[in-house]
């Protein structure tokens, strides 16, 4: 008699009901806690890794980013830029980036792991300001030869596109490239080397 008043389709839509809604508060409630093994504010000031998008970094431009209270410059650089990287080395201070500090998988022409993307922490080894990025190829009031590179208004040093630094001016080292590695095609993780890399 009991059993014909159970009706089973009912039971069967509250308990999956049942289900949906346990999980969903399961998970809402979850969501706090999740968010605290997140490295915080304070922590990436501190130097926690940070990651960037740069999918949508237009060739030749560059896009300011920060880490450890630092400005750290991303330059999606041309086929055009590169080709004046080589034809600037006698015009440099170090441009086999001997004295300069980056990570060793990036001592290399264009001080970087692909070519076309440049990351550097964007500080002039002079007196610790911040340069402008000009990447155009064309000349400038402070340079006839200008190739494209970075510029401190400030006490006039002077870097190329790989960040080289050149003769007769007040920065004495090239500046420095962070440890970091690509996510994917889209992303780079800033203060982490890239697995396998010493």
């Amino acid at each position: 008699m009991a059993d014909e008043s159970i009706n089973k389709g009912r039971r069967r839509f509250l308990t999956a009901s049942t289900a949906v809604i346990g999980g969903a508060g399961l998970i809402i409630t979850a969501i706090p806690f999740v968010e605290t093994w997140l490295p915080s504010a304070r922590a990436e000031s501190a130097g926690a890794p940070v990651t960037v998008a740069i999918g949508k970094i237009e060739p030749g431009q560059m896009v300011r980013y920060g880490w450890r209270s630092q400005p750290v410059f991303v330059v999606n650089r041309t086929p055009e830029q590169l080709q004046w990287l080589p034809k600037q080395d006698s015009r440099l201070r170090d441009p086999e980036s001997k004295e300069s500090d980056q990570p060793k998988y990036c001592q290399n022409a264009t001080r970087s792991i692909k070519p076309e993307w440049m990351v550097l922490i964007g500080i002039c080894t002079h007196l610790g300001c911040v340069p402008d990025y000009k990447g155009e190829v064309k000349p400038e009031p402070f340079d006839p030869n200008w190739k494209g590179g970075f510029y401190c208004p400030c006490h006039h040093s002077r870097y190329d596109l790989a960040a080289r630094v050149y003769q007769g001016v007040p920065a004495p080292l090239n500046m420095v490239v962070p440890p970091y590695h690509f996510v994917d095609d889209t992303h780079i993780q800033i203060g982490v080397d890239p697995k396998g890399a010493a």
